[in-house]
């Protein structure tokens, strides 16, 4: 394993996970070329309500991932299946929950955001129509995960590559072409779902060789098994919790100033989603290594995936916000022209050069965890950030309001990798207890 090794899986898994946050962030673009302001903030409160809910789930595609390489890594074929399956089938069944639920989904959602009745009333059009693809997303979850996992990166680029220029060519068609405004946006992003779904599922079959031998109910319910997967998936969805309560009383919060506020915000934090985005990438090409070594054995290998990630996580952090001080004028008008909204991103957009500074190693080294499939460390330095941006959020907030509540979730991303570092070395000597792996120059590859 060497930085060409490391980079020839890291560069396509970049590349496949930074279009994740495409379809929140292609219908905000879209829209944010319309005149009205609401449109935008519309959009930015569904889309929020649908980051909610995905991300509250989001341990589907993770723990998929990270079971599936230590499968890999053991030679275990039936394993890779089952990786498969038991997290499909719970995709599955938390879909159509949510279906079942959309109608309380939604009053809660626009209970606790509280917008203005323009922008409610788009919010609830957006909400209405992207409701029915939440199955279908599940379900790409885990498509995309154990792809991932089998270190199946280019079926998992092309997927996700295809899901995303399908939504941006009827995004835009639905939009400038049949004038359908929030809806089209909402339509777009519903067929793209679906449509990645269809493909996903044939790209899973050939890798199944065109056949799959059901497992007995007994084996799906492996008692050691299920175990395993629910302690994983229980850490990662308080993780995940912690992340929702930062994201959605930042955008309560930046609501509370206005729309215009509401809408720079919106063009902020997408913006941030494709940074993270970009961290996850690396941060899955080292998910899937831990795993392999994890799965074989292999000290040597775990060993330069943790010198790996650290170097390329801090150059890609140098890289982003490098970009986004030379280029942010740019950037920005690829989400809105608005210019009052520009102008409110101009002011606050200084902070989204500390972000990846911030969030690097703490988003580079959760892979290193979830591939170790020892998630209870990223619980834990999770909740200690959330309580770290609950303080700065109170006492700064009053005093500096939005650059404040930036403050805080400037402070949550540094969190993040501070607290999570220190797990480093126990998460060496539990994996590797013959001797702990440490994180020393002489490691530098």
């Amino acid at each position: 394993m060497n930085h060409r090794s490391y980079l020839a899986l890291a560069i396509p898994l970049t590349i496949s996970t930074i279009t994740t946050p495409l379809l929140g962030a292609v219908d905000t673009a879209v829209v944010g070329q319309l005149p009205n302001p609401a449109y935008l903030g519309g959009v930015a409160i569904g889309t929020v309500v649908f980051n909610t809910l995905y991300w509250l789930f989001g341990f589907l595609r993770v723990s998929t991932s990270g079971f599936a390489a230590q499968a890999l890594g053991a030679n275990d074929e039936w394993g890779g299946k089952m990786a498969f399956l038991r997290p499909f089938f719970m995709a599955m069944m938390v879909g159509i929950c949510f279906i079942i639920l959309q109608g309380p989904i939604e009053r809660v959602a626009l209970t606790l955001m509280d917008p203005g009745a323009e922008v409610r009333f788009y919010a609830s059009e957006y909400l209405g129509l992207r409701i029915w693809g939440i199955p279908f997303t599940l379900m790409n979850y885990v498509i995309l995960g154990w792809l991932m996992g089998m270190a199946k990166i280019k079926a998992s680029l092309l997927l996700q590559v295809l899901m995303n220029l399908l939504n941006i060519v009827l995004a835009l068609v639905f939009v400038h072409v049949f004038e359908m405004g929030v809806s089209g946006v909402a339509i777009a992003t519903l067929l793209s779902e679906v449509t990645a779904f269809i493909m996903g599922l044939f790209i899973i079959w050939n890798a199944f060789h065109r056949r799959l031998e059901m497992p007995s109910l007994k084996e799906m319910a492996d008692s050691a098994s299920i175990k395993k997967m629910m302690s994983v998936n229980r850490d990662l969805f308080i993780r995940t919790l912690c992340l929702l309560a930062v994201f959605n009383i930042f955008t309560a919060k930046g609501a509370s100033y206005g729309t215009e506020t509401l809408a720079a915000n919106a063009v902020l934090i997408q913006i941030h989603y494709l940074m993270a985005y970009f961290f996850d990438g690396l941060a899955n090409a080292s998910s899937i290594l831990v795993g392999k070594a994890v799965g074989s054995g292999d000290r040597h290998l775990y060993k330069k995936t943790l010198s790996l990630s650290w170097q390329w996580g801090l150059l890609a952090s140098l890289m982003m916000a490098a970009c986004y001080h030379l280029f942010g004028d740019s950037i920005l008008t690829l989400f809105t022209r608005i210019p009052r909204v520009i102008e409110m991103a101009h002011i606050y957009g200084f902070w989204l050069i500390l972000f990846p500074i911030a969030a690097s190693a703490g988003i580079v080294f959760y892979g290193v965890f979830t591939g170790a499939t020892e998630a209870a460390p990223v619980r834990n330095s999770m909740l200690y950030s959330l309580i770290a941006f609950l303080v700065t959020l109170h006492f700064f907030v009053p005093m500096y309001q939005n650059h404040g509540l930036w403050l805080a979730f400037t402070v949550f991303s540094l969190g993040r990798s501070f607290f999570l570092a220190l797990f480093i070395p126990r998460l060496s000597k539990k994996i590797f207890p013959e001797r702990g792996v440490r994180l020393e120059s002489d490691q530098t590859v």
